[in-house]
């Protein structure tokens, strides 16, 4: 077995491809002190445990673990791979995951047969950009 994929995913990645890739690919990202970031603004503190679970699970599961910013209403995701000491494919692996996983919202897809969170303040939890 290769280890040639591993060893690719584990390149560490120039700044400027990791600015052009989070303005191409995750525009709610940036880079900052080395880490792509990632703030998500919830509605309370039931909200953010939420988010703070969810990513905690895909975090788990891809065994790549970022670090967590946890407030009352917002949690910020930070990534890098810290072996590798720098963004790698593994980070925006994990990003894209974090993204499509908690801003996904089931009533704006087209011909949805889920409807998605009412659109009333009790039961909204993430604040959508």
């Amino acid at each position: 077995m290769s280890n040639a994929p591993a060893r690719a995913a584990d390149q560490v990645l120039a700044a400027e491809v990791v600015e052009a890739r989070l303005k191409a690919e995750l525009p709610g990202w940036w880079l900052e002190d080395g880490w792509i970031r990632r703030k998500i603004k919830t509605a309370g503190w039931k909200s953010t445990l939420m988010v703070v679970n969810t990513v905690g699970h895909l975090a788990e599961a891809a065994w790549h673990h970022p670090d967590l910013t946890v407030s009352y209403a917002f949690v910020t995701v930070k990534l890098k791979t810290h072996d590798a000491k720098g963004i790698t494919e593994k980070d925006f692996a994990l990003a894209a995951k974090i993204e499509s996983v908690l801003m996904w919202r089931p009533g704006a897809e087209p011909g949805a047969v889920l409807e998605g969170t009412p659109d009333d303040p009790r039961f909204k939890y993430i604040r959508y950009e």
